[in-house]
């Protein structure tokens, strides 16, 4: 029974462990897993030259101060939502952004200073009802 019992709580705290370690946001209740680009390299490439994205997944840009921030789509081959999103987690604007066919590629401006963006798949945001004022929840690194 010792063993059992040993097994068990082995068992939740590595759950518990894994369980903390994901990276993800939630908005409107919906958990949706997050790589994060928090490097400039990473920044960089962002989700450049991916065929798709799964459903509840996506990037998340993460800046050390709130700044007016400016995409494109170059190399993009997937349409993409873009959510600019300020330092107090607000969503402030969300555009759907078609991959670049080719140059000049078109640049998506937050037009306010945020600290976040969040790029997820075209038209998650119309399916999902987000919105503009929306409150995000980020889970990880304690954000």
């Amino acid at each position: 029974m010792r063993i059992y019992k040993f097994i068990v709580i082995i068992f939740i705290l590595a759950t518990l462990f894994l369980y903390g370690c994901s990276k993800y946001v939630i908005i409107n209740g919906k958990k949706i897993n997050v790589e994060i680009a928090d490097t400039l390299e990473k920044r960089a490439n962002g989700l450049m030259f991916r065929e798709s994205l799964d459903e509840n997944s996506g990037m998340l840009f993460v800046y050390d101060n709130p700044e007016i921030r400016n995409f494109w789509m170059k190399n993009t081959l997937i349409p993409l939502d873009i959510l600019f999103i300020d330092e107090n987690k607000t969503i402030k604007k969300i555009i759907l952004a078609e991959p670049c066919k080719k140059e000049p590629c078109k640049i998506y401006s937050s037009d306010l200073p945020v600290k976040y963006v969040l790029e997820v798949n075209g038209n998650y945001t119309t399916k999902m009802d987000i919105k503009e004022g929306g409150i995000v929840l980020i889970k990880f690194l304690n954000l």
